[in-house]
Formats: structure tokens, sequence, C-alpha cells
């Protein structure tokens, strides 16, 4: 189970564990995003601190119709104590957690300033 809270900004906001180049951890707060269909991203400064390694480009559409390219790279996340090899998307904005990385959870939100965010994985038998 991954548990977070929701800020007074009413964004649920989830703690994550990401694995530097060096094998050092780094703990950085997530937005979840059931609007992104992506795995994680992260800004390009966090990006350069972890050194992670670059793969490929990569092409949205975002929510205002307009499309952009971006760079994809790899990291190591802790994930509900698993360790994932997962791409990174590289964007201008706060880390956000995407519904391919929270695939096969059930995500509960309280909606309110301080409530209680919780991922709890689903059998799927």
């Amino acid at each position: 189970m991954i548990t977070g809270i929701v800020n007074a900004d009413f964004e649920p906001i989830i703690p994550l564990s990401i694995c530097g180049s060096d094998g050092k951890i780094c703990t950085q707060e997530a937005i979840v995003d059931t609007g992104f269909n992506g795995w994680l991203s992260l800004p390009p400064d966090l990006i350069a601190e972890l050194n992670l390694k670059w793969k490929r480009r990569g092409r949205a559409i975002l929510g205002d119709g307009t499309e952009c390219v971006f760079d994809v790279y790899e990291a190591v996340l802790v994930w509900d104590g698993n360790m994932l090899t997962i791409p990174i998307d590289e964007a201008d904005s706060e880390p956000l957690v995407g519904m391919s990385l929270m695939e096969g959870y059930q995500l509960t939100v309280q909606v309110f300033e301080s409530g209680h965010v919780e991922l709890v994985k689903v059998d799927t038998v």
C-alpha cells in the first residue's frame, strides 16, 4: 500500500523513492494525476541531479489539443516495496504520477485539505 495526503491546493500527493545513477535513493513528493496516462514525469533539474539515462524522444497531445515533444529517460523506482524500471517523461512541472504507474491499484482520495490518499494493489485474477 502507498499512502499520501491531499495538500492545500487539493492535489493528492504521494512520496516516491527514485534511484539515481549512483545508486543513491532520492525521496520526492509527486502529484497523482489521473489525466496523465504515462508513468512518471520529472522536471529537468531533478533528472539532471539523478543523472538518469536518456532513452528516446516522446510525443503527447496535451489537454488543450496541442502536441509537445519531450525527452524520455529511464529510472529505477521503489514502488510499493518493489524495484521497477520505468520510463520518465521530462516535463517543466511538478513531478506527476500517471495512470500507467498506478495500473492494478485502487486509488482512494479524501478530497479535503490533509485528506488521506491511498493506493492499494488489487488482485485481478
